[in-house]
C-alpha cells in the first residue's frame, strides 16, 4: 500500500502542528481518504471529540499498569465518513503503517483515543491519536497481530 500526499509541505506543516499539541484544536490532525463520501476529509481534534467518545480501561504493552483511554469509537468514525471499503490503511507521523480490517471495529470496538488517564496525548505520549483495542476484554487481542494494528501518532487513514 502506498500513501499519496498531495503536498509534502502540507505534511510537514501537519507534523509541526501535531508537535504543538492539543492547543491547535482547530487544526487538521487527521486526514481520511479513499472509499468515503467526499473523497478526502480533514478532522481537527474538536471535530473528533464532537463525534462523542467512549472509554477503554486496559493494560497495553507500552504502558505500565491499566490506562483509561478516551476516544471516538472507530465504528462510529467509519459511519460518520460513510466508509465503503473493507480495509483501513493507517499512517503514523513516524511513517509506521498498518492495515486494519474494518470488520475489527464492530467486532472488538477499538477507539481512536485522544486522551489517556484524562490528559490529552501529545506526540511524546503516543498522541495525538492512538488506536486502542480493549486488550483486557479478550485474550485474542493480546497478540502481536492486534498490537501491530494499534498505531499511535495516527495522521492519515485510507479506506480501500
Amino acid at each position: 500500500m502506498t500513501f499519496h500526499f498531495r503536498d509534502a509541505a502540507m505534511a510537514a506543516a501537519g507534523l509541526f502542528l501535531l508537535c504543538v499539541g492539543p492547543t491547535a484544536a482547530n487544526s487538521t490532525i487527521l486526514t481520511i481518504s479513499g472509499m468515503i463520501d467526499g473523497g478526502e476529509v480533514h478532522f481537527s481534534l474538536d471535530d473528533i471529540e464532537a463525534m462523542g467518545s467512549s472509554e477503554i480501561v486496559t493494560e497495553t504493552p507500552w504502558h505500565s499498569g491499566r490506562v483509561t483511554f478516551e476516544g471516538v469509537p472507530l465504528v462510529r468514525l467509519m459511519n460518520e465518513i460513510s466508509a465503503a471499503g473493507e480495509t483501513v490503511f493507517v499512517l503514523a507521523l513516524n511513517d509506521y503503517s498498518t492495515e486494519i480490517p474494518i470488520s475489527d471495529f464492530a467486532k472488538f470496538q477499538p477507539i481512536l483515543a485522544f486522551k489517556a488517564d484524562g490528559e490529552y496525548m501529545d506526540v511524546s505520549n503516543k498522541g495525538p491519536l492512538f488506536i486502542v483495542y480493549p486488550y483486557d476484554d479478550n485474550p485474542e487481542l493480546q497478540s502481536e497481530l492486534y498490537y501491530s494494528r494499534s498505531a499511535w501518532q495516527v495522521r492519515r487513514m485510507e479506506i480501500e
